[in-house]
Parts: C-alpha cells; sequence; structure tokens
C-alpha cells in the first residue's frame, strides 16, 4: 500500500472499530470511497488486494457467513411470500364461489333474508 493517507485512516478507524465506536462496515465503506477517489490509491495496483484483507480481519468470517445467511435468508422468505401468492392464484378448479364475491353490505343483507335476483 502506497498511500500513507489510506494507511493512518485504516489504523484510526480499525481502532474505532475494536472500541466498537464505529460498525466494520463503515470502516470498510470508507476504505472503498478512499480508494476509488485518491490519485495514489487509483495508481497503486495492490491496494484493492490489501483492502480486501483488511476486510478480512475486520469481518471475522463468522460474521461473513452469518451476514451471508441472513441475506439467503431474506431472499427465500421474498421468494416463499411469491410462490405463495402464486399458489393462492393459480389453485382451485376456477369456479368462483360466494366467499369470492360477497362484499360486507352484501352479507349484511344475506343475513336479513334479502338475496340478489
Amino acid at each position: 500500500m502506497r498511500c500513507e493517507r489510506l494507511i493512518s485512516l485504516i489504523k484510526s478507524w480499525y481502532i474505532s472499530v475494536k472500541e466498537e465506536v464505529m460498525a466494520p462496515a463503515r470502516m470498510v465503506t470508507f476504505m472503498e470511497k478512499h480508494i476509488a477517489t485518491c490519485p495514489v490509491c487509483l495508481e497503486d495496483p495492490d491496494v484493492r488486494e490489501e483492502v480486501e484483507k483488511i476486510t478480512d480481519i475486520v469481518f471475522p468470517e463468522a460474521k461473513q457467513a452469518r451476514a451471508l445467511a441472513l441475506e439467503a435468508a431474506a431472499v427465500d422468505e421474498e421468494e416463499n411470500f411469491v410462490d405463495d401468492i402464486d399458489k393462492e392464484v393459480f389453485s382451485g378448479d376456477g369456479d368462483i364461489i360466494e366467499e369470492d364475491i360477497v362484499s360486507d353490505d352484501d352479507e349484511n343483507d344475506l343475513e336479513n333474508g334479502e338475496k340478489d335476483e
């Protein structure tokens, strides 16, 4: 890593992460933003690889696995929701039953003995 400023920032950010003043994700975001805008970092061919190594240190594997599991669970939940809606919409024999079309007003009319004709 050639950028002295980035090295200094990373040290400061890492201390904040260890003291639980800064979230690890925030530190990674700051590193990414810095290397995207810094002329010295843009010319350094190894900086991305080194940032990945630092990210692995900041995010232990257990936390990364948990984050990936939470993300996968969210995707599965969304897919299951869509599948449930598809089943509800496309299941059945296609017959319309009274429950499908009766509104609150219609129910009151039926309770009073009145029928639609």
